[in-house]
């Protein structure tokens, strides 16, 4: 993979998130007050939904349970400790809480990927939980404890949700639109009955609530998962959690345009922070090499995903020829050479 084209997938990437620095301002402006669960599960099942009515494909085998593990850590506990922490902290210091995210992933991608941690990723992670506390802390801003520990939770979900997804990649002819449904669908169907039995349903809803729900649902979970997933397929697990933090960028910028908020010089040198923190991260992660002969089950880094064009084209070449009984390998090896014919010895008589 070159460097140009690392940096247009990590671009595209960090739409997903930036996307998701919109929540906080969403939550509190447009929802419904003190309805975490409530607003998990309409973001996620109906967006799971959609994308399995456009699919019509299902798990098979192991990938149910794999789908499962995905759906919860990805999708159903993370939205519902985001929501909890949007709820109870103020401005973008759910945020900053989350910022514990890339040093999960860098323990876990050391567990279960065999990625070697380097001196690079720990300063990198400094610089950008540094970066989002000048971006977002302000002197009225009020820590409680419940909001901290859901930012935990869910830091520690996502981070998770990210490795496993790196280690397992995805089924074979599976597309990415029906993956993102099953793990959408899933977090979804968690929370329906926890919402139901733990959680009493808004008197009414306005206008501007059912805006809100489509929103986070079209737009933040269906759209911005797509781009996500698709962008961990193809880069390091460190390298992709580095671009969660355009989500408090999004939400300080947010806040400074529709909420009144200022931007010191303080919040302008932990916007630079930050972009530095996830420049280091993507310059310290090298993509690994093709790796064509790797069998198509998962992998440590997800090498199938990031080698689909040559998959896709041996594949394709296997079947153009085995509709006419021909092994792929005839096409290229060497014609062989029929052996020669023993001479019969001389017999009698003969000159």
């Amino acid at each position: 993979m070159t460097d140009r084209r690392l940096v247009r997938i990590s671009l595209l990437t960090a739409l997903a998130p930036a996307v998701w620095g919109s929540t906080y301002l969403v939550t509190t402006e447009f929802l419904p007050p003190d309805r975490p669960l409530l607003a998990s599960t309409l973001r996620a099942l109906p967006a799971g939904l959609i994308l399995l009515l456009l699919t019509r494909v299902l798990p098979r085998g192991i990938w149910w349970v794999r789908a499962t593990v995905l759906g919860v850590l990805n999708i159903g506990a993370f939205f519902y400790f985001l929501f909890l922490a949007a709820y109870h902290l103020p401005g973008g210091v759910a945020a900053l809480v989350m910022t514990v995210q890339p040093m999960i992933v860098l323990l876990l991608g050391a567990l279960l990927l065999g990625a070697r941690i380097r001196l690079l990723h720990i300063g990198a992670c400094a610089l950008a939980a540094a970066g989002v506390a000048l971006l977002v802390l302000q002197p009225q801003a009020g820590l409680d404890g419940v909001g901290v520990l859901a930012g935990l939770l869910g830091a520690a979900c996502m981070a998770s949700g990210i490795v496993l997804t790196k280690r397992w990649g995805r089924p074979e002819g599976v597309s990415l639109l029906a993956f993102t449904g099953w793990q959408l669908t899933v977090g979804g169907l968690v929370l329906l009955p926890v919402t139901l039995l733990g959680e009493p349903l808004p008197e009414r809803l306005t206008w501007t609530n059912v805006g809100g729900f489509a929103y986070l649902g079209i737009i933040g979970a269906l759209l911005a998962y797509i781009v996500w997933f698709n962008g961990i397929a193809r880069l390091p697990a460190l390298a992709a959690s580095f671009l969660s933090f355009a989500s408090p960028l999004c939400a300080t910028v947010l806040g400074y345009l529709f909420m009144g908020q200022t931007l010191g010089p303080l919040q302008l040198l932990g916007a630079a922070g930050v972009i530095g923190a996830v420049v280091l991260a993507q310059r310290g992660e090298g993509v690994p090499p093709a790796t064509p002969d790797t069998p198509s089950a998962s992998g440590a880094e997800g090498s199938r995903h990031g080698d689909d064009e040559e998959h896709e084209h041996e594949h394709g070449r296997h079947d153009a020829v085995s509709g006419l009984g021909v092994h792929p390998s005839s096409l290229t090896a060497p014609p062989a050479v029929p052996a020669p014919r023993p001479v019969p010895p001389p017999g009698p008589g003969s000159a």
